[in-house]
């Protein structure tokens, strides 16, 4: 299988349950929060898939939160020739670009701010599955974890949690 770099992943699949609704799909700026964060990413990677909902399914099983979508990301990742993911959450429309190119300089590396925001291996994928199974189910836990470099952001990170967050804009 050849080399295609990275892949750009975007989680949208979370219950939402403090924004009403699917934030994923909330309006901002004409275009919905997730197509904002693809956008965001896609001038750094070398394709960009939908995690959760409709995209590409969470592993082991769904109801696990974003580790079970990197999960599945890694696992597809690996399976179409991809290096490494960037995974980036739907309710992040505005990350700096310093702060991306920091992180694909190494992997694994995570934003110590916002753990979903991460470059991981796609390598790990079996490793993260068996993390996943001993019921450690955060980001960050999975990250210090395997050693994964933490970098802050040097800027606060917006995060879309309510509908309030999304007008703050």
């Amino acid at each position: 299988m050849t080399d295609k770099g990275v892949l750009g992943a975007v989680l949208t699949g979370g219950q939402s349950s403090r924004f009403g609704s699917n934030k994923a799909e909330a309006e901002w700026n004409g275009r919905s929060l997730a197509e904002h964060a693809a956008a965001l990413i896609a001038q750094h990677v070398d394709a960009v898939v939908m995690l959760g909902g409709e995209g590409v399914a969470d592993l082991p099983r769904s109801g696990l939160g974003p580790l079970g979508g990197i999960a599945g990301a890694l696992a597809y990742a690996e399976g179409n020739g991809f290096d490494s993911v960037l995974t980036i959450g739907c309710d992040m429309p505005r990350v700096p670009t310093a702060l991306i190119w920091a992180l694909l300089r190494r992997a694994p590396a995570f934003c110590s701010d916002a753990p979903v925001l991460g470059h991981w291996p796609a390598s790990l994928a079996a490793q993260l599955l068996c993390h996943i199974e001993s019921d450690d189910r955060s980001v960050r836990g999975w990250a210090q974890a395997i050693g994964a470099l933490p970098i802050e952001s040097p800027v606060p990170l917006g995060n879309v949690n309510t509908p309030a967050d999304l007008l703050a804009l």
